[in-house]
């Protein structure tokens, strides 16, 4: 049997293994509650670790009080699940490990041979050596884990983790020297302590380091799908921000088709051509998303033939159904780290609420399109019909009005004095209903428009809105504008008759300036009068109860792609500008 030299236990080394119970113990809680928490299995595997080591210290003290070797049994033996259990905790964070039969052979090790060295061997050398190499290499391994995910993920506790694991097993080669023959007492104590607060550090600093980039990653994305105002720009935004996380390598959106998935669109090396076939395990794990509503976690992932280490599948909601799944996959285990479901499932109502706006937006957009469409077919068809109505009255109740006028003219000649008065009256009519005719016609379609252009159509207006209203008006005009198609040249003529008209019955103007201009973005007309403005409603709700014409103004120009402005304030007159892009569409 080993006889080890061990001193009696004074205070000082019971005071300091009582505090490193104590600071085992509140980080072992502290791992259950973030456990707990976010329901994310490594935490479990921490917990478990520092309860081990909690139940080591425990046994150490008992071993130094009583000289029981039993107690030295169970401590060696804890101090190797210990080993483990913070190996396994550091595997599945970073590589989101399962368990394996042969494993069981490793757990078997430190009780195995801890009973060979304190019951069967007298040699210290061969007793402590193996064990403590066991120890140091668990130690330096789960260090090196932490190393390996710092390379792939630049974490500020990860690399604190990696110092404390890599310190803590050069730290064990000292125990056959030091510790085991009482030379390192309490001192040995502190520094395990040290490194333990160290490794609690790493953890703490390693969730908030998980969360501050989930949630700067997720908050952008949810930025991002605000202002996307097409179904392709959310799809773009919902793809590409997930690979800003760390060691996410490709993402893709699959929507649910009769209870099965369908792949929508990829990014990153999901960017898959013609879709992907997925295999039993992806499959089974996008339909236990769809079955249970909440993120899925799975250690590979296969689809097309291609093999990734790490999947996490996002459900998408819609008014509490899924209706699809986010997939990230990577090489780094979970890319949603310390985030807890709630708040996963609350982004992926979010996403899905995007999608689903992003679909009404693009079907509100096609409808926009075909009323435009419908509404450029009925002015035309409602221009057509003027100039229609305006030929039928210029070309055959004019001409009858004009012979009934000649045969009136010839009958006139040929009577009395008396008929030949009352006929005289009766021709007088007649020119009267000539004349109003010939206003209508004009104010159904401006011959002059058709016959001389724009300018002179304009320039007629005005003169003859001078001449038939006591209110002042002047025109300021270029000699040329820019060539305009005729629906342009029609839509600016329509707009100066109707602000004229607003100025006559409704302005209470005593004078109105109208300025025709051309500019780098096409032709400006402006309307501007100095009469009581307008109601108290503002101009969007005037158009809106189709006050003023401003309705069909605006869809008139609108459909050229131009725009109308109203404004004015209640006793300061009012003021119409109307824009229209000149060059396109000329015609």
């Amino acid at each position: 049997m080993v006889q080890e030299i061990l001193p009696p236990a004074n205070d000082l080394e019971l005071d300091a293994a009582l505090l490193q119970a104590a600071i085992t113990g509140a980080l072992a809680l502290l791992c259950a509650f973030l456990f707990q928490r976010h329901r994310k299995p490594y935490f479990a595997w921490w917990a478990v670790a520092w309860g081990l080591y909690l139940l080591r210290v425990g046994a150490i003290t008992s071993f130094l009080l009583t000289s029981n070797r039993s107690w030295l049994y169970w401590h060696q033996v804890v101090t190797g699940w210990t080993a483990l259990a913070l190996l396994a905790a550091a595997l599945v964070f970073s590589q989101q490990i399962r368990w394996r039969p042969w494993y069981l052979a490793v757990v078997l090790f430190p009780p195995v041979w801890s009973y060979i060295a304190i019951y069967r061997l007298n040699h210290f050398a061969w007793a402590v050596g193996p064990a403590v190499a066991f120890l140091s290499l668990a130690t330096l391994w789960t260090g090196w884990v932490f190393y390996r995910y710092r390379r792939r993920v630049a974490s500020s506790g990860a690399t604190l983790l990696a110092v404390a694991f890599g310190l803590w097993g050069l730290h064990h080669l000292d125990y056959p020297f030091l510790r085991a023959r009482g030379a390192w007492a309490p001192w040995g104590y502190y520094l395990d302590i040290l490194l333990a607060l160290a490794v609690g550090t790493g953890i703490l600093l390693l969730v908030l380091d998980d969360l501050r980039r989930g949630l700067s990653a997720l908050s952008a994305l949810s930025g991002d799908l605000q202002p996307a105002d097409r179904e392709q720009d959310v799809l773009a935004a919902l793809l590409a921000r997930p690979l800003t996380l760390p060691a996410v390598r490709g993402s893709a959106l699959y929507l649910y088709d009769q209870g099965q998935p369908r792949l929508v669109r990829g990014a990153g090396v999901c960017e898959w051509r013609g879709g992907a076939e997925l295999d039993e395990d992806a499959a089974a794990t996008l339909v236990r998303v769809l079955e249970t509503g909440r993120p899925q976690v799975t250690g590979a992932w296969r689809a097309s033939g291609a093999a990734y280490p790490y999947a996490a599948a996002l459900p998408l909601l819609r008014r509490h159904e899924v209706i699809g799944a986010l997939v990230l996959v990577g090489d780094a285990r979970d890319p949603f780290t310390a985030l807890d479901d709630r708040f996963l499932v609350a982004l992926g109502q979010q996403v899905g609420a995007a999608l689903e706006n992003a679909n009404l937006y693009a079907r509100l957009q096609a409808r926009t399109v075909e009323l435009a469409r419908l509404s450029a077919r009925m002015i035309a068809q409602h221009e057509d019909e003027r100039r229609r109505l305006s030929r039928e009255l210029h070309d055959e109740t004019a001409q009858v009005f004009s012979a009934v006028k000649m045969e009136l003219g010839i009958l006139r000649d040929a009577v009395g004095p008396i008929h030949a008065e009352r006929l005289g009256r009766s021709l007088a009519l007649i020119d009267t209903g000539i004349q109003s005719i010939r206003s209508v016609t004009n104010a159904l379609r401006p011959s002059l428009l058709d016959d001389l252009g724009l300018l002179p159509a304009l320039r007629s207006l005005v003169a003859d809105f001078g001449s038939h209203s006591a209110i002042r008006i002047a025109l300021e005009a270029p000699g040329t504008l820019p060539p305009l198609s005729k629906e342009a040249e029609l839509a600016l003529f329509r707009a100066l008759q109707e602000g004229l008209s607003n100025v006559r019955r409704h302005a209470g103007a005593g004078s109105v300036e109208v300025a025709i201009a051309a500019e780098a973005g096409g032709v400006r007309l402006t309307v501007r009068d100095d009469g009581q403005g307008p109601p108290e409603a503002s101009p969007e709700q005037l158009e809106r109860e189709g006050h003023m014409g401003l309705a069909g103004m605006r869809e008139r120009i609108s459909a050229l792609g131009g725009s109308v402005r109203f404004s004015g304030a209640r006793g300061a007159g009012a003021s119409l500008e109307v824009l229209v892009p000149g060059g396109a569409g000329v015609s």
